[in-house]
């Protein structure tokens, strides 16, 4: 079994299945943040957020979600340090029959994404549950962080907005050949479905760029 893991198809494997449960929690995360654009009032995001950051189940999947993050960064490392070593030099054609144009950056966007995750955990996670700073309100006599007052603080910053868009661009190109290439790791790579596999990966991409690029962009205009 520990040699499964340390073998070139566990390493794959374990980078796949991190992969897929953090596009999971994409899709939650998405939600949440649409209640600051769903409604007026940003009481609603506040107690989401209040809930997620007390409850007992919650605050172990964080555990998880944290350990699916340092999974899918250590593997994804240790698989590109692999293929640089196969292959030291670079090809004199490239071959785009076998690699696309998403697949040979992905170390790239990857690296993007970790300093844009860095930058995102600062500014609002690590700040409200490390470093205070963050304002007290009482919602239905409960007391809690005003996330939603720092959130929408931020996307009326335009830099801050055109960082958060571009980042967001760079994981939807990560999550192009990512979403498809979990798939294939896992064995399904057949062509009935490698095809079905392939759209479902554009769909969720471009669901996860729109609604995450929106959120930022509707809040600079209207709010």
């Amino acid at each position: 079994m520990a040699n499964f893991f340390t073998s070139s198809i566990g390493k794959k494997l374990m980078m796949a299945l991190a992969g897929l449960f953090l596009s999971i929690f994409l899709l939650v995360h998405l939600g949440l943040n649409s209640l600051l654009v769903i409604f007026d009032s940003t009481d609603k995001f506040n107690i989401a957020a209040h809930f997620m950051g007390t409850n007992i189940l919650i605050k172990i999947f964080e555990v998880v979600l944290f350990g699916g993050f340092l999974l899918h960064i250590i593997y994804g490392i240790i698989v590109q340090i692999y293929n640089w070593i196969a292959r030291p030099v670079s090809y004199k054609v490239s071959n785009n029959a076998q690699s696309s144009f998403f697949s040979k950056y992905m170390i790239h966007t990857a690296a993007i994404i970790f300093a844009f995750l860095v930058i995102h955990l600062s500014d609002f996670y690590f700040k409200a549950k490390f470093f205070g700073g963050v304002e007290e309100i009482s919602i239905h006599g409960k007391e809690m962080h005003n996330l939603g007052a720092l959130v929408i603080a931020k996307f009326q910053m335009s830099g801050f907005v055109i960082f958060y868009v571009l980042s967001i661009l760079f994981l939807g190109f990560h999550l192009l050949h990512g979403f498809q290439s979990a798939f294939q790791t896992l064995g399904l790579n057949h062509k009935t479905y490698t095809p079905i596999i392939y759209g479902a990966g554009i769909i969720f991409s471009i669901i996860v760029v729109v609604g995450y690029s929106l959120i930022p962009i509707l809040i600079y205009f209207i709010r």
